[in-house]
């Protein structure tokens, strides 16, 4: 995988793709999963955003009280984080944003228009890496391997939203270097 040319892509797209891959691994439905892992790196780009001074803190009386009104659905722990999961009116369950269900259609979109045509090969290769570990492994320790092969981008303001490299042999590496707990 050395050979193959890196993908210039921003990082929330890959960690969205990511945390679908291990939410699946887990043994999520795929639209489940990929509205996990939306709702994954929104949530880790905000706080980004709150700590460069970005974006403003939101009330908190606020959040509570949506908190409050929102249905009681056991929330998924996924790499780190508890994310709370609603059901549509079909039956169906999906990553909460702001009270509503996340759209799987909406979050494939953007994976596509991030990856490009090269969506396929990042998804194999983070399918390869994550089948190495266990899954509840795999969940304790993925943000730690997506830390590893991340595209590198300028540190703070300078680096929002800008794009870096995702070299596909990293993906693999990162799980290597982890290895299966033994």
């Amino acid at each position: 995988m050395s050979h193959v040319p890196p993908i210039k892509v921003n990082r929330a797209p890959v960690l969205t793709l990511w945390a679908a891959v291990v939410a699946e691994r887990l043994g999520h439905p795929p639209d489940l999963a990929l509205t996990l892992g939306q709702t994954l790196a929104g949530a880790g780009a905000r706080a980004k955003a709150r700590r460069l001074g970005i974006s403003e803190e939101r009330d908190r009386q606020a959040e509570k009280r949506e908190h409050e009104l929102r249905p009681a659905i056991k929330p998924v722990h996924l790499l780190g984080r508890d994310i709370r999961i609603l059901a549509t009116p079909d039956g169906e369950l999906r990553a909460d944003k702001d009270g509503k269900p996340v759209d799987p259609d909406t979050v494939r979109r953007y994976l596509q228009r991030a990856f490009g045509d090269r969506l396929g090969e990042a998804r194999a290769a983070m399918d390869d890496a994550a089948a190495m570990l266990p899954a509840a492994e795999l969940n304790r320790v993925g943000f730690r391997m997506y830390e590893a092969f991340r595209p590198e981008v300028p540190e703070g303001v300078a680096g929002w939203g800008a794009k870096g490299m995702l070299h596909l042999g990293r993906i693999f590496a990162a799980a290597s270097a982890i290895g299966p707990p033994g």
